[in-house]
């Protein structure tokens, strides 16, 4: 069937489910593993500025690939194929086939896009952290539990567009070190890196 969607809904066709572990165990079907990542189909028009009722521009297109929050999304069954209905918002980044059309998507940091007002950030990990300058950047009563919120931007969104329709600017740049709220953003594996997406708004200080 044809799905109409509206605002700044995006339809998504959807990687297929891992059949079996990273070690080769075979995995029930209760137990597959659910990607939430897959290919734009279409977009919506997007959503109105609550102001000035322009619309926000999608920032994908059709063909590109995005991965998503585990969380997000509204599955469907179109002519017996799985899709998700997906908000703009829910983006967590988008990727190509690095300018080759011959070639399959891959999520790699040359191919790796953020939107919006997002930005990505190489993590640290470890329980102390501490910037170039030699500031100490270790979370209130040493809890491991807390994921990383500090790391060097490796990607920028272009920006939130504000009521006259021109983008706002970022207040970072690829090669700042930043912090960012605590359990703020979205985490993201590439390759065997772990990266956040967090919002401008999230980010504290830059050093």
């Amino acid at each position: 069937g044809i799905v109409k969607h509206v605002n700044n809904f995006i339809l998504i066709q959807k990687e297929k489910e891992q059949s079996q572990s990273d070690g080769g165990i075979l995995l029930s079907n209760s137990a597959k593993i659910k990607k939430t990542e897959g290919k734009v189909i279409s977009t919506g028009p997007g959503k109105a500025h609550p102001d000035s009722g322009k619309l926000f521009p999608m920032p994908v297109s059709p063909g590109e690939n995005v991965v998503y929050g585990k969380y997000d999304g509204t599955e469907i069954t179109i002519d017996g194929n799985k899709f998700s209905l997906i908000r703009d918002d829910d983006i967590l980044v988008k990727y190509s086939a690095n300018g080759n059309e011959s070639e399959s998507p891959s999520l790699t940091t040359e191919t790796v896009e953020v939107v919006n007002d997002c930005v990505l950030v190489s993590v640290r990990t470890k329980e102390e952290e501490t910037s170039s300058s030699g500031l100490i950047l270790s979370a209130p009563g040493g809890s491991d539990k807390k994921r990383p919120s500090t790391g060097t931007v490796v990607k920028v969104g272009p920006g939130r567009m504000g009521a006259s329709g021109e983008l706002l600017p970022m207040g970072v740049e690829v090669g700042d070190e930043v912090k960012f709220l605590d359990f703020a953003g979205n985490e993201v594996q590439i390759g065997d890196d772990d990266y956040s997406v967090v919002k401008m708004s999230e980010i504290l200080a830059k050093f």
